[in-house]
């Protein structure tokens, strides 16, 4: 950490801010520049996270070295995690093919969505049995029932299974039958459902919120890390914008980025980004061409009678044609569908 100075700063204060430092048992370098004094704190800064020393008179400014996310950052891991899902490997040049309809519906048309999303070369399916809605009115999922559902037609066809937790109280009964825990947009922040999840196990898929920092993101993912959980994997499923043409504004810079700064794998999700079937194909080679570790694609055989959000899922045929296309960018950038 570095400790910048008012220029108007007096020995007598210089020393009290040293002294402070050195109270929590921390060493201090003093540099004195021709406008500025600065400080550098030597030691172990997690014991500076509850000390209010830029109140300390005579300090302008405290700036720290190392992220704020700790475990998350590659300073911690230097080499990328590669996430386990059943037999599926996320990261570290393995993609997940995440696909399958937006909520559980019944058990002939998820066994339906699942056989031709497998055939196609999904590795991980997905349904929603608990649904965030933004009306009270809306579908809010079957609940167990649904869980029981997906997890019976992914074991049929060798799929591991993810679907979302909206409750610190589901956390426990999603696991039983989840090979993964996905954590939507609007509960990336949910602070208290983070901790929970943190204390599983389990895989989790986060997605970013929807007007989500790169730094709110990361500090997201280190809830659930500082808990125990180091199986974190990304997602970018588009932020807030001002234009209407689409449902969200997709990030793909996103993907680079975190891969900068973090060791965690990241995947997209055109799907949610876009709101339109018609684009999902470009934003989800787009997202693999820049290093996306999987995409996230909505699917559905007949999107018409969908439970919800079935104007931007995908028909089978069209997710088949997508994957055809996304085993070609794979090769180029060096990765592989497990």
């Amino acid at each position: 950490m570095i400790i910048i100075l008012d220029e108007t700063v007096t020995e007598e204060q210089i020393k009290h801010v040293a002294d402070k430092v050195a109270q929590l048992g921390l060493q201090t370098s003093i540099s004195r520049g021709t406008y500025r004094t600065v400080i550098g704190v030597i030691g172990d800064e997690t014991k500076l996270q509850s000390a209010p020393l830029a109140a300390i008179p005579g300090v302008a400014e405290v700036l720290p070295v190392m992220p704020a996310y700790k475990l998350a950052s590659k300073q911690a891991h230097p080499k990328p995690t590669i996430i386990e899902v059943g037999p599926v490997k996320i990261g570290g040049g393995h993609l997940a093919m995440i696909a399958g309809p937006c909520a559980v519906e019944s058990p002939e048309r998820m066994e339906s969505i699942a056989k031709s999303v497998r055939a196609a070369g999904a590795n991980i399916f997905r349904g929603g049995a608990f649904k965030p809605r933004t009306s009270p009115y809306s579908f809010q999922g079957l609940g167990e029932e649904g869980l029981k559902i997906l997890r019976d037609v992914g074991a049929r066809h060798g799929m591991p299974v993810v679907t979302e937790v909206v409750d610190p109280r589901h956390v426990d009964l999603v696991c039983e039958y989840a090979d993964m825990i996905q954590l939507g947009a609007r509960n990336m922040q949910n602070f208290v459902l983070l901790t929970e999840v943190g204390r599983t196990n389990k895989p989790v898929l986060m997605k970013r919120g929807m007007s989500a920092t790169v730094q709110d993101f990361l500090m997201s993912a280190e809830y659930i890390m500082a808990q125990g959980n180091s199986n974190v994997v990304l997602c970018e499923r588009g932020v807030k914008g001002f234009d209407p043409a689409t449902r969200n504004t997709f990030d793909v810079a996103l993907v680079p980025q975190i891969h900068k700064l973090s060791h965690l794998p990241i995947i997209v999700d055109p799907s949610h980004a876009t709101g339109r079937p018609e684009l999902i194909p470009a934003c989800a080679l787009a997202g693999v061409a820049a290093g996306a570790d999987g995409v996230h694609i909505e699917v559905h055989d007949k999107p018409e009678e969908a439970m919800s959000d079935g104007p931007q899922a995908l028909l089978p045929q069209q997710y088949a044609e997508l994957m055809d296309q996304i085993r070609k960018v794979a090769a180029a950038v060096g990765k592989q569908i497990g």
